[in-house]
Protein backbone atom coordinates (compact mmCIF):
# COMPACT_ATOMS: atom_id res chain seq x y z
CA UNK A 1 0.00 0.00 0.00
CA UNK A 2 1.57 3.30 -1.08
CA UNK A 3 1.59 6.64 0.61
CA UNK A 4 -0.83 7.90 -2.05
CA UNK A 5 -3.31 5.15 -1.16
CA UNK A 6 -3.33 6.42 2.40
CA UNK A 7 -3.88 9.97 1.26
CA UNK A 8 -0.53 11.06 2.71
CA UNK A 9 2.33 12.21 0.51
CA UNK A 10 5.77 11.65 2.08
CA UNK A 11 6.96 15.04 0.87
CA UNK A 12 3.98 16.87 2.33
CA UNK A 13 4.25 14.91 5.61
CA UNK A 14 7.91 15.91 5.94
CA UNK A 15 7.21 19.55 5.14
CA UNK A 16 4.34 19.74 7.62
CA UNK A 17 6.22 18.02 10.43
CA UNK A 18 9.81 18.97 9.68
CA UNK A 19 10.23 21.07 12.84
CA UNK A 20 8.92 18.29 15.06
CA UNK A 21 11.08 15.61 13.42
CA UNK A 22 14.18 17.79 13.58
CA UNK A 23 13.48 18.57 17.24
CA UNK A 24 13.09 14.86 18.07
CA UNK A 25 16.32 14.03 16.24
CA UNK A 26 18.14 16.90 17.94
CA UNK A 27 16.94 15.86 21.40
CA UNK A 28 17.91 12.24 20.72
CA UNK A 29 21.42 13.34 19.74
CA UNK A 30 21.79 15.37 22.93
CA UNK A 31 20.72 12.40 25.05
CA UNK A 32 23.20 10.17 23.21
CA UNK A 33 25.95 12.73 23.87
CA UNK A 34 24.98 12.87 27.56
CA UNK A 35 25.02 9.07 27.77
CA UNK A 36 28.42 8.80 26.06
CA UNK A 37 29.99 11.45 28.31
CA UNK A 38 28.50 9.80 31.39
CA UNK A 39 29.91 6.40 30.37
CA UNK A 40 33.28 8.01 29.71
CA UNK A 41 33.32 9.52 33.18
CA UNK A 42 32.37 6.16 34.69
CA UNK A 43 35.03 4.25 32.75
CA UNK A 44 37.91 6.73 32.58
CA UNK A 45 37.37 9.37 35.25
CA UNK A 46 38.53 7.24 38.18
CA UNK A 47 41.56 5.97 36.26
CA UNK A 48 42.64 9.46 35.27
CA UNK A 49 42.13 10.77 38.81
CA UNK A 50 44.16 7.85 40.18
CA UNK A 51 47.05 8.64 37.83
CA UNK A 52 47.02 12.32 38.73
CA UNK A 53 46.86 11.68 42.48
CA UNK A 54 49.52 8.89 42.25
CA UNK A 55 48.20 7.11 45.26
CA UNK A 56 44.83 5.81 44.27
CA UNK A 57 41.61 7.76 44.29
CA UNK A 58 40.66 9.16 47.70
CA UNK A 59 37.20 9.40 49.25
CA UNK A 60 37.18 13.14 48.58
CA UNK A 61 38.04 12.72 44.91
CA UNK A 62 35.56 9.86 44.50
CA UNK A 63 32.73 11.94 45.95
CA UNK A 64 33.54 14.94 43.74
CA UNK A 65 33.86 12.76 40.63
CA UNK A 66 30.45 11.21 41.21
CA UNK A 67 28.84 14.61 41.69
CA UNK A 68 30.60 16.26 38.72
CA UNK A 69 29.64 13.33 36.50
CA UNK A 70 25.95 13.76 37.29
CA UNK A 71 26.16 17.55 37.06
CA UNK A 72 27.72 17.33 33.59
CA UNK A 73 25.00 14.89 32.49
CA UNK A 74 22.28 17.23 33.75
CA UNK A 75 23.89 20.24 32.06
CA UNK A 76 24.07 18.46 28.70
CA UNK A 77 20.44 17.32 28.92
CA UNK A 78 19.19 20.79 29.88
CA UNK A 79 21.22 22.35 27.07
CA UNK A 80 19.68 19.86 24.64
CA UNK A 81 16.16 20.63 25.84
CA UNK A 82 16.70 24.39 25.53
CA UNK A 83 18.21 23.97 22.06
CA UNK A 84 15.33 21.75 20.96
CA UNK A 85 12.69 24.16 22.20
CA UNK A 86 14.42 26.99 20.36
CA UNK A 87 13.78 25.20 17.05
CA UNK A 88 10.04 25.80 17.35
CA UNK A 89 9.22 29.28 16.16
CA UNK A 90 5.87 29.29 17.90
CA UNK A 91 7.35 28.25 21.22
CA UNK A 92 10.06 30.86 20.84
CA UNK A 93 7.47 33.59 20.45
CA UNK A 94 5.50 32.21 23.39
CA UNK A 95 8.64 32.16 25.55
CA UNK A 96 9.41 35.75 24.57
CA UNK A 97 5.92 36.88 25.54
CA UNK A 98 6.17 35.08 28.87
CA UNK A 99 9.53 36.68 29.59
CA UNK A 100 8.09 40.05 28.66
CA UNK A 101 5.33 39.57 31.21
CA UNK A 102 8.06 39.83 33.84
CA UNK A 103 8.30 38.72 37.41
CA UNK A 104 5.07 36.70 37.64
CA UNK A 105 6.32 33.83 35.49
CA UNK A 106 9.70 33.89 37.23
CA UNK A 107 8.04 33.85 40.64
CA UNK A 108 5.80 30.91 39.72
CA UNK A 109 8.67 28.87 38.27
CA UNK A 110 10.96 29.74 41.15
CA UNK A 111 8.36 28.76 43.75
CA UNK A 112 7.59 25.47 41.99
CA UNK A 113 11.26 24.54 41.69
CA UNK A 114 12.43 25.93 45.03
CA UNK A 115 12.87 22.57 46.74
CA UNK A 116 14.61 20.99 43.77
CA UNK A 117 16.97 23.93 43.32
CA UNK A 118 17.66 24.09 47.06
CA UNK A 119 18.63 20.41 47.09
CA UNK A 120 20.83 20.91 44.02
CA UNK A 121 22.65 23.89 45.56
CA UNK A 122 23.03 21.99 48.83
CA UNK A 123 24.45 19.03 46.90
CA UNK A 124 27.04 21.30 45.27
CA UNK A 125 28.03 22.67 48.67
CA UNK A 126 28.31 19.14 50.10
CA UNK A 127 30.53 18.10 47.19
CA UNK A 128 32.79 21.11 47.74
CA UNK A 129 33.01 21.25 51.55
CA UNK A 130 32.61 17.47 52.05
CA UNK A 131 31.36 17.08 55.63
CA UNK A 132 30.70 13.54 54.43
CA UNK A 133 32.19 11.44 51.64
CA UNK A 134 31.32 8.23 49.88
CA UNK A 135 32.37 5.44 52.25
CA UNK A 136 32.09 7.48 55.47
CA UNK A 137 30.21 6.07 58.46
CA UNK A 138 27.81 8.75 59.70
CA UNK A 139 24.87 9.30 62.03
CA UNK A 140 22.04 11.55 60.87
CA UNK A 141 18.80 11.88 62.84
CA UNK A 142 19.37 8.55 64.62
CA UNK A 143 20.16 6.77 61.34
CA UNK A 144 23.63 5.19 61.30
CA UNK A 145 25.28 3.77 58.23
CA UNK A 146 27.79 4.20 55.41
CA UNK A 147 27.42 6.88 52.74
CA UNK A 148 26.72 4.91 49.58
CA UNK A 149 26.26 7.79 47.15
CA UNK A 150 25.98 11.58 46.99
CA UNK A 151 23.63 12.52 44.15
CA UNK A 152 22.41 15.82 42.76
CA UNK A 153 19.35 16.13 45.01
CA UNK A 154 19.83 13.52 47.73
CA UNK A 155 22.33 11.34 49.55
CA UNK A 156 21.96 7.58 50.03
CA UNK A 157 22.86 6.09 53.43
CA UNK A 158 23.18 2.29 53.74
CA UNK A 159 22.50 1.01 57.26
CA UNK A 160 23.97 -2.06 58.93
CA UNK A 161 20.74 -3.90 58.05
CA UNK A 162 21.29 -3.14 54.33
CA UNK A 163 18.47 -0.59 54.30
CA UNK A 164 18.83 2.53 52.15
CA UNK A 165 18.00 5.87 53.78
CA UNK A 166 17.44 8.63 51.20
CA UNK A 167 18.20 12.07 52.69
CA UNK A 168 17.46 15.32 50.77
CA UNK A 169 20.67 17.31 50.42
CA UNK A 170 19.13 20.51 51.79
CA UNK A 171 18.12 18.74 54.99
CA UNK A 172 21.53 17.10 55.26
CA UNK A 173 23.37 20.40 54.77
CA UNK A 174 21.36 22.16 57.49
CA UNK A 175 21.21 19.30 60.00
CA UNK A 176 23.59 18.00 62.66
CA UNK A 177 25.78 15.22 61.29
CA UNK A 178 28.11 12.86 63.15
CA UNK A 179 30.91 11.54 60.93
CA UNK A 180 32.94 8.72 62.47
CA UNK A 181 35.51 8.50 59.65
CA UNK A 182 36.14 12.11 58.66
CA UNK A 183 39.62 12.31 60.18
CA UNK A 184 40.29 8.80 61.53
CA UNK A 185 39.62 5.13 60.87
CA UNK A 186 38.57 4.35 64.44
CA UNK A 187 36.05 5.85 66.84
CA UNK A 188 35.75 5.68 70.63
CA UNK A 189 32.82 3.97 72.34
CA UNK A 190 30.42 6.35 74.10
CA UNK A 191 27.59 4.94 76.24
CA UNK A 192 25.27 7.15 78.30
CA UNK A 193 23.65 5.86 81.52
CA UNK A 194 21.16 7.70 83.73
CA UNK A 195 21.03 6.92 87.45
CA UNK A 196 18.27 7.97 89.82
CA UNK A 197 18.88 10.63 92.48
CA UNK A 198 19.02 8.01 95.27
CA UNK A 199 21.72 5.84 93.65
CA UNK A 200 25.20 5.81 95.23
CA UNK A 201 27.12 7.42 92.35
CA UNK A 202 30.63 6.75 93.69
CA UNK A 203 29.84 3.08 94.14
CA UNK A 204 28.30 2.87 90.68
CA UNK A 205 31.32 4.49 89.04
CA UNK A 206 33.73 2.15 90.83
CA UNK A 207 31.68 -0.92 89.87
CA UNK A 208 31.50 0.07 86.21
CA UNK A 209 35.23 0.77 86.01
CA UNK A 210 35.95 -2.64 87.48
CA UNK A 211 33.44 -4.39 85.20
CA UNK A 212 34.26 -2.76 81.87
CA UNK A 213 37.86 -1.55 82.24
CA UNK A 214 36.67 1.61 80.48
CA UNK A 215 36.71 5.30 81.33
CA UNK A 216 33.68 6.15 83.51
CA UNK A 217 32.84 9.79 84.24
CA UNK A 218 30.00 11.84 85.68
CA UNK A 219 28.82 13.89 82.70
CA UNK A 220 25.82 15.65 84.24
CA UNK A 221 24.06 15.98 87.58
CA UNK A 222 20.48 17.26 87.96
CA UNK A 223 17.68 17.00 90.51
CA UNK A 224 16.33 14.10 88.43
CA UNK A 225 19.51 12.07 88.56
CA UNK A 226 23.07 11.67 87.30
CA UNK A 227 24.27 10.91 83.79
CA UNK A 228 27.37 8.75 83.42
CA UNK A 229 29.48 8.29 80.30
CA UNK A 230 31.23 4.98 79.77
CA UNK A 231 33.69 4.30 76.97
CA UNK A 232 37.06 5.10 75.55
CA UNK A 233 37.98 1.98 73.60
CA UNK A 234 38.47 2.71 69.91
CA UNK A 235 36.87 0.39 67.37
CA UNK A 236 36.13 0.36 63.65
CA UNK A 237 33.11 2.54 62.80
CA UNK A 238 31.16 -0.44 61.49
CA UNK A 239 31.50 -2.18 64.88
CA UNK A 240 30.51 0.83 67.01
CA UNK A 241 26.72 0.22 67.35
CA UNK A 242 27.13 -3.45 68.31
CA UNK A 243 30.01 -2.81 70.70
CA UNK A 244 28.16 0.05 72.41
CA UNK A 245 25.07 -2.16 72.82
CA UNK A 246 27.20 -4.88 74.41
CA UNK A 247 28.90 -2.35 76.69
CA UNK A 248 25.54 -0.90 77.76
CA UNK A 249 24.18 -4.37 78.58
CA UNK A 250 27.28 -5.20 80.64
CA UNK A 251 26.99 -1.94 82.61
CA UNK A 252 23.30 -2.44 83.38
CA UNK A 253 23.88 -6.06 84.39
CA UNK A 254 26.64 -5.05 86.83
CA UNK A 255 24.54 -2.28 88.38
CA UNK A 256 21.65 -4.72 88.89
CA UNK A 257 23.98 -7.32 90.39
CA UNK A 258 25.30 -4.76 92.89
CA UNK A 259 21.75 -3.71 93.79
CA UNK A 260 22.19 -0.21 92.36
CA UNK A 261 19.35 -0.76 89.88
CA UNK A 262 16.16 -2.75 90.33
CA UNK A 263 16.36 -6.30 88.97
Amino acid sequence: MSGGDLGIEPASFWSENSELLKAIASLAIWFVVAFVVDRWFAARGRKLAGRVLRGGISQQADTRLRFVRRLVWLTIVLLGIVTTIGQFAGLGQLAASLLASGALAAAIIGFAARQTLANLVAGIMLAITQPLRVGDWVTFEENYGVVEDVRLNFTVLRTLGEQRIVIPNERLASGILRNDTLETDAVGLDVQLWLGPTVDVERAVAALREQTDQTVQVAESTVEGVRLTVGGERVAPRERPQREAELREACLARLRTDGLLPA
